[in-house]
């Protein structure tokens, strides 16, 4: 029980709220996310997921964890590794798709993105992926590409690779769940973590003056991990325009990084898979093969229709 001394229920918010000795599974997380929310894990419902010609199956939805993904496959494409090409299928968060059978046995956390490999490098059994940071490492070392040979250039690619696994959860979780998604305002939530995001994003400013890239001289995984995250947010394209609450603009070596990244054509079409939101010119529901990207746009396919 809190100390009412210390913590005084009139000053809670809401205003006389004192936490149980136990908490009750029957209590409701409020916010946007609140239908999909539950204290246990595991399948709700009996669902197979489909499987498409490609030994690469993504199962995934065009969030910044999603779109990790899909930019490594589409630059992996783009590098010449033809037997990179794979099939994107959309997984609804909002609408409870992570919870199906089929899925659960790819990720047991129900959390996009999840991949199968149907063809793993030596053979044998397929090869579930899941976790953004896993899948991004995984294909660095199968296809060889993307993560730096040497020792020292590995390490530090791997250094920020996981430093954007530890932190996005202040970003996306903390932040951007008590500035834009949360049902009420609570002041010292969002005081809390936007002083977090800050920190981080000065410290990826100061990186980012020493280096071209995250890592150093070279593109690589780092880069693919954190530039969905804090590109966005540097673009003012996050959280309701959260940018301009966090002056994004006042971070120059991160903005120069941030248009340098979002120029590649890779990541233009990687941040086009699995996207449901944004012009429908830039959003491809599911992705089968490279031609999709100039016929199964949802402006085209509403056209079509």
């Amino acid at each position: 029980m809190a100390d009412d001394t210390k913590f005084p229920p009139e000053k809670n918010l809401p205003a006389g709220y004192v936490p149980a000795k136990v908490w009750s599974p029957d209590t409701q997380s409020g916010g946007a996310f609140a239908s999909i929310n539950k204290p246990t894990a595991g399948a709700q419902y009996e669902k197979e997921l489909p499987v498409g010609k490609h030994p690469l199956q993504l199962y995934s939805l065009g969030t910044p964890n999603g779109v990790k993904v899909t930019i490594m496959l589409e630059e992996l494409l783009a590098a010449g590794h033809t037997e990179a090409e794979y099939d994107a299928w959309m997984i609804r968060i909002h609408k409870g798709d992570q919870f199906g059978s089929g899925f659960v046995s790819v990720n047991p956390n129900s959390k996009i993105p999840a991949m199968m490999d149907h063809k793993p490098k030596g053979g044998g059994d397929p090869i579930r992926l899941f976790e953004s940071g896993s899948i991004l490492l995984y294909l660095a070392e199968k296809f060889g590409a993307f993560l730096p040979g040497d020792i020292r250039g590995r390490t530090e690619a791997l250094n920020w690779l996981f430093w954007q696994m530890g932190a996005g959860p202040f970003l996306g979780g903390g932040f951007g769940h008590f500035y834009a998604y949360a049902p009420m305002k609570i002041e010292y939530a969002i005081d809390r973590f936007a002083m977090e995001v800050k920190r981080q994003l000065d410290l990826l400013d100061k990186q980012l003056a020493k280096n071209e890239f995250i890592a150093g001289s070279e593109y690589s995984i780092a880069d693919m991990a954190i530039w969905p995250w804090y590109g966005r947010l540097a673009a003012h394209g996050a959280y309701d325009d959260a940018g301009t609450f966090l002056g994004v603009d006042e971070y120059e070596n991160l903005q120069r990084w941030r248009k340098q990244i979002g120029e590649r054509r890779s990541v233009k079409r990687g941040s086009m898979v699995n996207s449901t939101s944004g012009d429908p010119s830039t959003q491809l529901h599911e992705r089968h093969d490279a031609s999709d990207f100039e016929t199964k746009t949802e402006d085209k396919i509403g056209d079509a229709g």
